[in-house]
């Protein structure tokens, strides 16, 4: 199995999963980011509004994709769970300025439930690796 182009992503300072699921998988070059919410890995507690949950979401996610040997400016997709779309124009605007300029592809829903109490938003992401 050492040799599979498949590998588990783990970082210790992450929220611990809310399900028999992993953080991220790799498989060669690309990065598969399990949806994270906006828990602060160190305290466990949510943040509060959609803003800073889609910061601390954000930052889960790059804190994986720093795991995974990548980060933000390297993601091709995203996919954006809000609970209230209305909240749209709050967690776009963090979204811009978290990803500094880069724009992934996105699709944006609103759900009518997340796993975890108050929660607003989730995000989930594909990433590249860069060649060394």
């Amino acid at each position: 199995m050492s040799n599979s182009p498949i590998r588990k992503i783990q970082a210790d300072n992450l929220p611990k999963p809310v399900g028999p699921y992993s953080p991220a998988i790799a498989f060669d070059r690309l990065v598969f980011v399990s949806g994270q919410s906006g828990r602060d890995p160190v305290t466990g507690l949510t943040a509060e509004g959609v803003e800073a949950q889609t910061e601390q979401t954000l930052r889960n996610i790059e804190t994986i994709l720093k795991a995974a040997g990548t980060d933000l400016q390297h993601v091709l997709r995203c996919g954006v769970f809000l609970m209230d779309m209305t909240e749209f124009p709050k967690m776009n605007a963090v979204y811009e300025r978290m990803f500094a300029g880069h724009k992934p592809a996105r699709t944006t829903v609103q759900v009518t439930g997340l796993p975890g109490d108050n929660l607003l938003v989730e995000i989930d992401c594909i990433a590249a690796i860069p060649v060394d």
